[in-house]
Formats: structure tokens, C-alpha cells, sequence
């Protein structure tokens, strides 16, 4: 496992993680803009519930996605059942 330094919402973290560097630098800036843009719509709010409104609209893309992905893949699934059926 590869050891990881970063800076998020201003703290340090340090962990051990199998995953690639440029990926968690990619997560860090989705999670700054994200938290920027949230900051700007509420900027009255604290910043745990700023951050607890950011885990939900991450958790609802990642639903989302996960739906879209299952989707494909029961269209794929149908598509090949198709081929496969011409085939014979």
C-alpha cells in the first residue's frame, strides 16, 4: 500500500491506500468546488452542514450512477441475448 499526504477542507490527512495519487488529487479539487459552490448558495450555513449536504449530493450521484451502470448492463445483456438468438 502506497502512504498519501493531502490537504482537504484545510486538513491534513494521512493515510495508506491502493490508489493511484492523481486520482485522490482529482477527488480533492471535485470536493473544493464542490464545497465552494455550495458555500457560495448557503453561505450562511456551517460548515457541517455544508459538508454533510456534500456527502449527500455525492452519495445521490453515486446512486445514480450505479442505477445508470446496472441499466447498461441489462441492456447489454438483452442485446446479447438478441445477437446470440440471430446467431443460431
Amino acid at each position: 500500500m502506497q502512504s498519501h499526504n493531502l490537504t482537504v477542507f484545510g486538513l491534513e490527512l494521512s493515510f495508506k491506500a491502493q490508489t493511484d495519487p492523481d486520482h485522490l488529487k482529482r477527488a480533492c479539487l471535485l470536493l473544493e468546488e464542490r464545497f465552494s459552490r455550495l458555500s457560495q448558495a448557503g453561505g450562511h450555513l456551517s460548515k457541517e452542514k455544508l459538508l454533510a449536504y456534500l456527502a449527500l449530493a455525492l452519495a445521490a450521484d453515486l446512486l445514480h450512477l450505479q442505477d445508470e451502470k446496472q441499466e447498461a448492463s441489462r441492456r447489454i445483456e438483452e442485446l446479447l441475448v438478441k445477437i446470440e438468438g440471430n446467431a443460431e
